[in-house]
């Protein structure tokens, strides 16, 4: 009984890894415009892609800049007044730089602004720091930023496919973050 299951698993394994292997679309060639949140390719041109083990070595090691690309939720326009309002914390890979809504297809150009300002900060103007980008597991948004980044110059990008979904299913340690602060904000995150 046990060698039939195990014959049964064998034979069907090319097509379940060909069945995974399908779902991962190709790379489009420009940015992903839209459905952020959906099944991301398994490649970026001219970018490292990791898994949790190297992210962690990386992190470990202090070698690299680490770059969250979360999306922050805006505070809602039409609430009555005397609401307070409160973010919903993001839970980040210590250390980190949450850079958010830099991983959008199109920026606009304060956004853009934005996301160089803070690569800035996190390499120390090294454009050849080894940069590594992340948000959550099938996130666009990371793989937009880590292509858009290219563009810029830096030379040693990283994408982490997983970000802290990944990284917490390996028991790693996230933390409470806060956005690195934009034009005229003043408290910037913990690193």
């Amino acid at each position: 009984m046990r060698e039939a299951l195990a014959g049964l698993i064998l034979a069907t394994f090319p097509f379940i890894v060909s069945t995974f292997a399908q779902e991962r679309p190709p790379e489009p060639a420009g940015y992903r415009m839209e459905d952020y949140r959906a099944p991301v390719p398994a490649t970026l041109a001219g970018v490292r892609v990791l898994t949790t083990a190297e992210a962690e070595a990386i992190w470990r090691a202090k070698a690299g800049a680490f770059i969250d690309v979360m999306p922050r939720a805006p505070k809602p326009q039409n609430l009555p007044e005397g609401t307070i309002w409160r973010d919903k914390p993001r839970l980040n890979i210590p250390g980190s730089v949450w850079l958010p809504d830099t991983g959008y297809g199109k920026l606009a150009a304060v956004t853009e602004d934005y996301l160089q300002r803070g690569l800035v900060r996190a390499t120390a103007g090294n454009n050849a720091a080894l940069v590594v980008v992340y948000c959550l597991a099938d996130c666009w948004m990371s793989w937009n930023a880590a292509k858009r980044i290219l563009t810029y110059g830096y030379s040693n990008v990283a994408w982490y496919p997983d970000g802290t979904d990944g990284w917490e299913r390996a028991g790693l340690a996230l933390v409470v973050s806060q956005p690195e602060p934009r034009t005229g904000e003043e408290i910037a995150s913990p690193r």
